[in-house]
């Protein structure tokens, strides 16, 4: 238990620290947005692709992870499809929930990976990354075009051509391939960019942080209780749920429970306000799942290493 609490506590020490220095106004607000583009365009596809490119694939389940993560992704999304009646909430509010149900937030999924699991937990989730980002942004977005409060119904090419430039996927699939080939990581290129990913960890956790609205967090009710719930407990119980029935290896089971119960994305906010939304709801949902998560994860790692 002390090993546990030992690897995650600098995680979610930097979402702590990054929400003070917000809060304190050491650094101008404007630095904020510059370190999310930097750790979303430059640091998080370096630590990916040099992961991913120099990762043994071969002794991974592939398949299973698949299943495994995509299952839990679709399953969660139609239970809460189906819990849509009992929250008694808008069509636009209910957009946001949906978010809140499947999106994760992978820089605290790779921070987690690599403090509690290693390089094959790392690429166990890297692999989630490049799973899941194209299927829970199309998802998203068709529930954003569905219920969201717009006229904006966006294409489904339109859609693909979003997710196809997404960095984070780019740069697992550009891994991937090179890996494929028997590239791995070229000899000057790829010290660079492992020594560039790792900034990526320490910015990204400190940018989730000085996310954190607590203004927002207080409006938080039913909907967003029952979201989080969902996502925190739920999604990781299915996740585990499948694994077992795969008679996935340990560490991946580990990896596959912490990816699936990571709390939403900040970019779920961005969704929301831009196709109708409830921009409100999904800032509570996010800022709450993230503070719930702290507690959350450690128990889930208990947990794990218990069983």
């Amino acid at each position: 238990m002390l090993a546990i609490l030992s690897a995650l506590i600098p995680t979610f020490g930097l979402i702590l620290a990054g929400f003070a220095l917000r809060q304190s106004r050491f650094l101008p607000d404007a630095f904020w947005p510059g370190a999310e583009k930097l750790t979303y365009f430059i640091t998080f596809p370096a630590l990916l692709f040099a992961n991913t490119a120099k990762a043994d694939l071969g002794s991974l389940p592939i398949t299973g992870i698949a299943i495994v993560i995509l299952g839990t992704a679709f399953i969660k999304a139609a239970l809460t499809i189906l819990a849509k009646p009992a929250l008694r909430v808008s069509d636009a509010a209910f957009s946001s929930i949906f978010q809140g149900a499947i999106r994760p937030n992978t820089y605290i999924g790779l921070a987690v990976a690599a403090a509690l699991l290693g390089e094959r937990g790392l690429t166990v989730t890297a692999l989630c990354v490049a799973l899941i980002v194209p299927t829970v942004n199309v998802l998203s977005v068709l529930a954003c075009s569905y219920w969201g409060d717009n006229n904006r119904k966006t294409g489904i090419v339109s859609v693909l051509g979003d997710v196809c430039r997404n960095p984070l996927l780019m740069a697992c699939v550009i891994g991937l391939v090179a890996n494929a080939f028997g590239l791995g990581l070229p000899p000057i290129l790829g010290p660079f960019l492992e020594v560039l990913g790792r900034a990526a960890l320490p910015i990204g956790l400190l940018a989730v942080g000085a996310g954190i609205d607590l203004q927002a967090a207080k409006t938080a009710g039913g909907p967003v209780a029952a979201s989080t719930i969902g996502k925190l407990v739920i999604s990781p119980a299915i996740a585990v749920g499948l694994s077992i029935l795969l008679e996935m290896p340990p560490i991946d089971t580990a990896a596959l429970a912490f990816y699936a119960g990571l709390p939403c994305s900040a970019s779920a906010y961005v969704l929301a306000r831009l196709m109708g939304g409830d921009a409100k709801m999904m800032a509570s949902i996010i800022t709450v799942q993230t503070l719930v998560a702290i507690g959350t994860m450690p128990v889930l790692a208990i947990l794990l290493h218990a069983a």
